[in-house]
């Protein structure tokens, strides 16, 4: 049987992006299963089906895998072509994906994932123009060091699916990445990825808090998503 993985809304859902976009760059059969995120009051309810009570989570048989590192790490363990082959590019592809998963916590607040909108930023903090400065420098040297188009070679990894929130965000926000632009160009137009954004601006559904998430940011330019 494929693997099921669950996950939430496509337009705000960044942690459940990891591996979706992962299983289907790498051809890795799976069933999608969307849960969207609870509404006031519900607050539980994706522990019904989610040991940390988060998404995303891949049900392989009896197990219940969460978390989208730890997701990676199953996968991997199944499916090798997760980390590049080469020993210097898998170095650099664990250390640059396990980055992205504990840290840049000022882009994480200020710029919140939602693929169909356009936003002018309002005064970005000083935090979050470390964490851009930091994107641009770490996209730079995968590109240079492994040869692109790739942030670890010539193959589509883990660390680009880790990575691949970013590229909706640089695009929603205008975030400057330098040479960077070149990997996020390829990301948003990698097969998996497009398929991701149409799904996305499909949605009608809006989840409140992620929307003031985003005014809170700046101003919303554009809106491309069903229903606006």
């Amino acid at each position: 049987m494929p693997y099921t993985l669950v996950i939430a809304n496509k337009n705000y859902s960044s942690w459940s992006l990891r591996p979706w976009v992962l299983l289907r760059a790498l051809g890795v059969p799976f069933v999608e299963r969307v849960e969207r995120f609870p509404g006031a009051g519900d607050e539980g309810a994706f522990q019904r089906f989610s040991p940390s009570g988060l998404v995303p989570v891949l049900i392989d048989g009896d197990r219940a895998v969460w978390d989208s590192l730890g997701i990676t790490m199953y996968l991997a363990d199944r499916h090798p072509e997760v980390w590049p082959s080469d020993e210097a590019a898998r170095a650099f592809a664990e250390s640059a994906a396990a980055e992205m998963h504990g840290g840049f916590q000022a882009l994480r607040g200020g710029c919140s994932m939602s693929v169909g909108v356009r936003v002018r930023l309002r005064d970005p903090s000083p935090a979050l123009a470390r964490d851009v400065a930091r994107l641009r420098a770490l996209f730079e040297e995968g590109l240079t060091r492994f040869g692109g188009p790739w942030l670890a070679g010539a193959r589509f990894t883990a660390v680009d699916a880790f990575y691949a929130p970013v590229a909706f965000r640089v695009r929603t926000y205008g975030l400057d990445v330098g040479g960077g632009q070149r990997w996020v160009d390829a990301a948003l137009a990698h097969p998996a990825m497009k398929e991701w954004e149409a799904a996305a601006l499909a949605e009608t559904w809006r989840e409140e808090g992620h929307e003031a998430a985003v005014r809170a940011a700046g101003e919303v330019t554009a809106d491309h998503r069903a229903g606006a």
